[in-house]
């Protein structure tokens, strides 16, 4: 789920399509290189939404970023990394590196255009001894194109997801891509969504698709969508072929997940769905909403599409965690030992978060760490770093303690107006029988993007007028509620992905030491 379409004015100061306005870069530090499109247009030809160029040493203005000097360090599922392109990092000349790693719903020109937006005030916010390298991180991820992104499409461009369950074509061809040798079923699901049955066995026959794609037609123990993966059942165990326990949702019985799923859609779409709407709304009352008032298994079918993007979030997670500690973690760890003076910042939007987070799983105690870590709406549980975790004292966090592998602070972003995190995958994990209420949020399944940081004491809470005008801690975690700029975007996502924002920018700075 990423972002809805772009609202009205956020009361911020984030930067717009074109980007703010930018001088005085002489007297502000400008250590960076900007290009203007004559430049752009030399050094390659531009191919979609970005420019193709000959090899992995391309310059910045060749990848479509206005800022330089950028490489990009691409990964397969597994964690594979082309060994060019990893060279070309290494040799970057710089004194600081920022990493990036984009989210869920990006394809490869939607990553570039990220970066290239969310880089673009860095030149004129840093030192004058601060020399900046870019990186972007791509990794396969999906982009469902009806989405659009605050900023990225023009108002009125693409209808509200809520409001169509057809699949377009470029998101079609997108899952193709995330689930190869799966068309047969694909075509079928797409099928059903024009279609729309008014049957219940065509809803039926709608799970047992999405639960083949993900190769989950055996469901195991109920997992949260957000928390810690279990490790495969191994083969030859009950049930025959190795394979990974997946959430609940994908068993539950079809008809009440998708009605679920659609009264969360209707609900969102009446309260604004994170367009600058009241976060905490109240749910609507049992059998307020259309749906209850007989609708019509017909719609039920907004909620099947619902379950289709969770199924991808499922696949997603399982490959930022991979990504993440198989990829950039030896990256990083090689990095620092070929370029030891060099100063890597991890900057991670939702998944994207996820990968930059299990990359410190892959780094040595004691070694050349990272110098900051921010954490942009990050989707995974808000008590990763916890030592124990509130519901079952034995254990903790998936990341616990290696927010000490950070020379510097781990800043986790949030928003009460990303209704993704804040709605979806509580929803998700009620199915199970974990959550207390339809639009409830229980914190056992919470998101670190929604409400920060949780069960790890001595983590500072801080808004995000207060970390840009004191600072932030030179170590260790630290919560920033975000919500005052990242507040854009319609259903199902509400503002996760408005994230471009020099506010955000300046946050990245404060925690890398990197201003002036």
């Amino acid at each position: 789920m990423a972002g809805g379409r772009p609202g009205g004015s956020d009361g911020g100061t984030g930067t717009g399509a074109g980007g703010a306005s930018r001088t005085g870069a002489g007297n502000r530090g400008f250590t960076g290189t900007r290009t203007g499109s004559r430049a752009r247009a030399a050094t390659g030809r531009r191919s979609g939404f970005g420019v193709t160029a000959a090899g992995p040493a391309a310059t910045a203005t060749a990848a479509g970023i206005g800022v330089g000097p950028y490489r990009e360090l691409t990964f397969d599922a597994q964690g594979d990394v082309d060994p060019a392109a990893r060279e070309t990092v290494a040799r970057i000349e710089a004194t600081d590196l920022l990493v990036f790693a984009h989210g869920w719903n990006s394809d490869r020109s939607t990553a570039t255009r990220l970066y290239d937006r969310f880089f673009a005030p860095f030149p004129e916010l840093v030192g004058t001894g601060v020399r900046l390298g870019y990186v972007g991180v791509v990794w396969p991820s999906i982009r469902f194109s009806d989405e659009p992104i605050p900023d990225f499409e023009a108002p009125g461009a693409l209808p509200l997801p809520g409001f169509g369950t057809v699949l377009d074509p470029d998101t079609r061809r997108a899952l193709a891509r995330f689930w190869p040798g799966r068309e047969a079923e694909l075509g079928r699901i797409a099928e059903l969504l024009e279609d729309r049955p008014d049957s219940a066995a065509a809803l039926v026959e709608f799970g047992a698709l999405v639960r083949e794609v993900l190769r989950a037609d055996r469901v195991g123990t109920p997992v949260n969508l957000l928390g810690p993966m279990p490790a495969p059942t191994p083969a030859g165990a009950a049930g025959g072929a190795a394979r990974h326990d997946v959430p609940a949702i994908f068993a539950e019985d079809v008809l009440a997940v998708c009605r679920s799923l659609a009264e969360a859609l209707e609900r969102l779409e009446q309260v604004g769905g994170g367009r600058d709407a009241a976060p905490d709304a109240a749910p609507a009352p049992s059998g307020a909403s259309g749906l209850a008032l007989g609708g019509g298994l017909r719609s039920l079918w907004n909620g099947a599409k619902e379950l289709l993007r969770q199924a991808t979030y499922y696949e997603m997670k399982k490959r930022a965690g991979v990504v993440g500690e198989l990829g950039l973690g030896p990256v990083l760890s090689d990095l620092a030992g070929r370029r030891p003076a060099l100063r890597v910042h991890l900057i991670g939007h939702s998944f994207g978060a996820r990968v930059v987070s299990f990359a410190l799983r892959s780094l040595p105690d004691g070694g050349r760490n990272p110098k900051s870590l921010t954490l942009l709406q990050g989707a995974f549980s808000h008590y990763a770093f916890s030592d124990r975790l509130p519901h079952d004292p034995r254990r903790g966090g998936a990341l616990r303690g290696l927010q000490r592998r950070v020379d510097g602070p781990v800043v986790a972003c949030h928003s009460a107006h990303d209704s993704s995190l804040g709605v979806f995958y509580p929803l998700a994990s009620r199915m199970a029988g974990d959550s207390a209420g339809l639009l409830g949020f229980d914190e056992r399944w919470g998101a670190i993007g929604h409400d920060g940081v949780r069960a790890l004491p001595g983590a500072p809470r801080l808004d995000l007028a207060a970390a840009l005008r004191d600072g932030l801690p030179e170590r260790g975690c630290v919560s920033v509620d975000a919500g005052s700029v990242v507040r854009r975007g319609g259903p199902p996502s509400g503002a996760h992905s408005d994230i471009c924002h020099e506010e955000l920018a300046r946050l990245v700075v404060s925690a890398g030491r990197m201003g002036r």
